[in-house]
């Protein structure tokens, strides 16, 4: 077996570093009870927040003997105070209420035990903890928890519905009552647990847990009457807000009655205002949806009879009209229609190739009164005058043409070469 590590001793209090322990040199249990004591002294005296689970003051004892439990999870403090302490209290301080205590942390080296020793309580009014809630509210709706686009709907008709209440409570008997008269083939996973006090949220948690990891429930009611601000505090436990919009299986809250909005509420995928409510919510009336669906299978065959006879007069209208009484009648008349418009289109190509024709002729005969040939024809010519290696060029002036010039005569039936013997004034 391998020897474990050697740890070095934590320093005593006024002590400089102490000696390590060592599988050879262990430290006896009494240095170890003294080191932890001298740790938790150092702590000094602390405010702690917490609800009571147990009081325990015997009439004539010196020393009264509480629980403080965390509401939020499994956890809790031994606290010991003087009776007078409890007895000065302005509010009575019952099992079940919410304190905030004063008092210094000490270690009980005989029992290795640790205590809260008490010096002031301070009950948690119902003003402090509607601020509260209303500070929790404004956190998870700044976070988004309270979006309407978070909601997941609920099934129409769910196979097994899981149900979270107290055992044997009106609220549980209401779901399963209403729901059971709507459906009787509705089943139901109920989780009893606490609805209020110190064991409710940690309890509350589980049963959840439980409920949305089964594959079978469709939907989740949270259910519990009414009550008081103390009463329903599980129901607006931060943790129980955040396990409900982490929860995967669609979640009623079905918490008091109308006027009471704990944060479960807000935080669930639909609010219903009572658990009987909530069973109407869930689960669909058999009663009323067997008479919907007669309602429809009546409305359906009395409009398959109207469109059947809407159809069979658009068929007798149909047969009586003169296109199915003499199909051909029709085909002939644009037969006769589309011969007439083609004689009238050919008559048309044909007057237009007329005009056509005689135009063209109009300027053939312009052109040839106009043109060059027509000139030359009634006597005159055309003089250019020659040059070696380029082409004829008109002539324009006769002193573009001294003596000598090789031109060209051009007249109606050909050309003439010359060439120029001088200038005639």
């Amino acid at each position: 077996m391998s020897t474990p590590p050697t740890q070095s001793g934590p320093t005593q209090p006024g002590s400089t570093q102490a000696a390590a322990s060592s599988a050879e040199q262990p430290w006896p249990v009494r240095t170890v009870a003294m080191k932890v004591a001298g740790w938790i002294d150092k702590l000094g005296s602390i405010w702690v927040e917490g609800q009571l689970t147990q009081i325990n003051a015997r009439p004539g004892t010196r020393t009264a003997f509480l629980t403080l439990r965390d509401p939020s999870a499994d956890m809790s403090l031994s606290v010991t105070c003087s009776p007078q302490l409890l007895d000065r209290s302005p509010v009575p301080l019952t099992e079940g209420a919410r304190v905030i205590l004063y008092g210094k942390l000490s270690f009980f080296t005989g029992r290795g035990t640790i205590s809260l020793r008490a010096t002031d309580i301070r009950a948690v009014g119902v003003g402090e903890l509607l601020a509260r809630i209303e500070r929790l509210r404004a956190l998870l709706a700044a976070e988004g928890l309270f979006d309407p686009r978070l909601k997941r709907p609920l099934p129409f008709l769910p196979g097994t519905i899981g149900l979270i209440t107290a055992r044997a409570s009106a609220a549980e008997k209401d779901v399963l009552t209403v729901a059971q008269r709507r459906w009787p083939a509705v089943r139901f996973e109920v989780r009893n647990t606490p609805v209020q006090g110190p064991q409710a949220v940690p309890a509350i948690l589980d049963a959840l847990k439980d409920l949305n990891d089964d594959p079978v429930v469709d939907v989740i009611i949270l259910a519990r009457g009414g009550g008081s601000v103390e009463d329903l505090l599980p129901f607006s436990d931060e943790a129980l807000c955040r396990a409900i919009s982490r929860a995967t299986t669609p979640i009623v809250s079905a918490i008091g009655h109308e006027p009471d909005s704990p944060l479960s509420d807000h935080v669930a995928d639909l609010r219903a205002a009572t658990p009987t409510d909530a069973a109407k919510l869930v689960v669909p009336d058999a009663v009323a949806e067997q008479a919907l669906v007669s309602e429809l299978k009546s409305r359906s065959a009395a409009a398959l009879r109207n469109w059947v006879e809407r159809e069979a007069r658009g068929l007798d209208m149909l047969r009586h009209r003169p296109v199915l009484a003499d199909p051909l009648a029709s085909l002939a008349q644009r037969r006769e229609e589309i011969r007439r418009l083609t004689d009238a289109a050919r008559r048309d190509v044909q007057r237009e190739l007329t005009t056509q024709d005689t135009l063209v002729e109009h300027l053939r005969a312009r052109l040839s009164t106009l043109g060059p040939a027509a000139t030359l024809a009634r006597g005159y010519a055309v003089v250019q005058r020659v040059v070696s290696g380029s082409d004829p060029e008109v002539l324009r002036s006769v002193e573009d043409a001294p003596p000598g010039t090789q031109i060209r005569v051009r007249v109606a039936d050909g050309a003439v070469t010359a060439a120029v013997m001088g200038r005639v004034k």
